[in-house]
């Protein structure tokens, strides 16, 4: 069946914030004195899509806690400071794709994001106009699963479909019962029967397309 709604994952499905978070992440040791390694690209892709507090925790494991403290209270605000800065990036098509899609369906963001984050994410490309209610885990202290079950309920949703590059969001969607994608280009690879994306162009034609089919149907 046509689904009613789409709702996105936002780092790796939407857009990639990775190189800016890895400046940030510096920044803070730096500012701090906190004696680790030099933070990569590489290192904040394989934590994303988890909270903030476990990516942090993952990535800088063996420091001592009130450092791990220290870093989850001020990364969470040098992030939304050095993507502005510095940037994110869209993968291709996704701002013509959501202005597209936007016209079909009603779209949502939930994301294991920072408080601000997604408000920054908006802000930032000017997609906020497509983008018809978010949560994220920075705002609740709940679980993906928990905070796509409760913006489905609030919007009323009938039949969502989630959409998203990591582990985490296809177990949120299967807690919910509901169908996911994943799109290829993202951060993981994930095995398993669901349906796949290698672009958001080719994510959009096949929305597209079947909301044409059924709007034409007798």
């Amino acid at each position: 069946m046509t689904p009613d709604s789409i709702v996105f994952d936002l780092d790796g499905t939407l857009w990639d914030s990775c190189p800016a978070c890895a400046v940030a992440w510096n920044h803070v040791l730096a500012r701090n004195g906190i004696t680790f390694r030099e933070i990569t690209t590489p290192d904040v892709q394989a934590v994303a899509g988890k909270p903030h507090e476990t990516a942090i925790r993952e990535a800088f494991d063996g420091l001592p806690e009130h450092h791990i403290q220290t870093l989850i209270t001020e990364t969470s605000e040098a992030d939304l400071r050095f993507i502005r800065d510095l940037g994110g990036a869209l993968y291709d098509g996704v701002e013509a794709g959501l202005e597209r899609l936007a016209d079909r369906f009603p779209l949502f963001i939930v994301s294991n994001c920072q408080a601000g984050y997604i408000e920054m994410f908006l802000d930032e490309t000017g997609l906020g106009r497509t983008i018809r209610d978010f949560e994220c885990w920075g705002n609740t202290k709940r679980p993906k699963g928990d905070n796509l079950r409760g913006l489905v309920a609030r919007n009323g949703l009938v039949r969502p479909v989630m959409i998203g590059d990591a582990e985490g969001d296809r177990q949120a969607a299967q807690s919910c019962g509901i169908p996911f994608i994943h799109v290829t280009y993202g951060y993981f690879d994930l095995a398993g029967d669901h349906r796949r994306f290698d672009s958001f162009p080719a994510l959009t034609e096949h929305f597209l397309s079947g909301a044409e089919t059924s709007s034409t149907a007798p």
